[in-house]
């Protein structure tokens, strides 16, 4: 195993907006990897970059050995995408989209033929190939772009959002299909996605935020790093404990809309202490251990689900917090 991909220093700058902010990481061939972030993060800029889509303002990127601006024709014939809002012909069968699909990459009319069975058969939608996809579900859509996205046997496979807007049950499946995959294939798989329990199917995950990176790890060890539990305190209405609690027992304290977030060592010892101090002003308290929605609040201060602007409007936020450097 070695690096399918390596990026160094990539910037893309939109005027005098920062999208992607001097970014440097490597994706292990066979590897899952994640960027986990809000909408207009940098994150569908990034893979616009890597699969030749856009231009990058400075810095480099190469994918299976292939250097994104002087070879892109090859770093095209390397990987397959789905893209975050679906680009599928609904006018046409599950088939015919996989055949005009194969044509596009010059595979063969015999090998289309065993391939398109070979992928529909994956996805679990073989008995649904002569079915235009307009009669498909949101969920069907996807597996068959993922199906399209394998047809012509890239090394790397990109999703953006490749979950977004299902519900659980659809999307679980969608990864059931994409752990199959890189088992029997050993495709290298790149996602994006703001969802945290989606991310947890990654091997690494880097989780960007205003166009940098501010962490990079396991799912565990990112979890690991908070070193401790997280208590939700939920003070008696009208009395705000944060002060309180901050300066008696020298903790982080921070507001959220399910009360005061507390990060501690041991929460089961600590717990007796706060109740036993603060008792008659606390409703109700509540132990778990740390998730990576708490990683991401720890390192940006603020939940992924808060964040409902546009990606016109976030980067338009970026370039006031991260200004063009000369």
């Amino acid at each position: 195993m070695g690096h399918i991909i390596e990026v160094e220093n990539l910037q893309k700058v939109f005027g005098q907006v920062v999208a992607v902010d001097d970014i440097s990481f490597t994706v292990e061939e066979g590897e899952i990897f994640g960027f986990l972030g809000p909408n207009g993060a940098g994150k569908s800029t990034t893979i616009k970059i890597l699969c030749t889509l856009l231009k990058p303002t400075r810095g480099r990127a190469r994918l299976a050995g292939y250097d994104v601006l002087r070879e892109p024709h090859a770093v095209r014939r390397s990987l397959g995408i789905v893209f975050q809002d679906s680009s599928l012909d609904d006018r046409l069968t599950a088939a015919q989209n996989l055949y005009l699909h194969g044509l596009l990459y010059g595979l063969s009319r015999q090998v289309l033929k065993k391939r398109i069975q070979e992928v529909l058969e994956m996805v679990g939608l073989a008995e649904r190939q002569g079915d235009t996809v307009r009669t498909f579900s949101g969920g069907m859509r996807r597996r068959l772009e993922i199906a399209r996205g394998f047809l012509h046997h890239p090394r790397i496979l990109f999703l953006d959002e490749p979950t977004v807007g299902l519900d659980p049950q659809t999307r679980a499946a969608i990864w059931e299909h994409l752990h199959k995959l890189r088992k029997e294939k050993g495709l290298t798989i790149f996602m994006t996605t703001h969802y945290m329990d989606e991310a947890e199917n990654c091997d690494r995950i880097a989780i960007i935020d205003y166009g940098r990176i501010q962490a990079l790890d396991t799912p565990d060890n990112l979890k690991r790093s908070l070193g401790g539990d997280i208590l939700t305190v939920v003070p008696v209405e009208g009395i705000d404990l944060a002060p309180l609690i901050r300066d008696k027992y020298n903790v982080k304290v921070q507001h959220s809309p399910e009360g005061l977030r507390i990060e501690v060592r041991d929460g089961a010892s600590f717990i007796p202490r706060l109740a036993s101090d603060l008792g008659n002003q606390i409703k109700s308290i509540h132990l778990r251990r740390p998730t990576l929605d708490d990683v991401f609040i720890k390192l940006t201060g603020r939940a992924i689900r808060e964040e409902e602007a546009s990606a016109v409007e976030r980067m338009r936020l970026s370039s006031h917090r991260r200004p063009l450097r000369r």
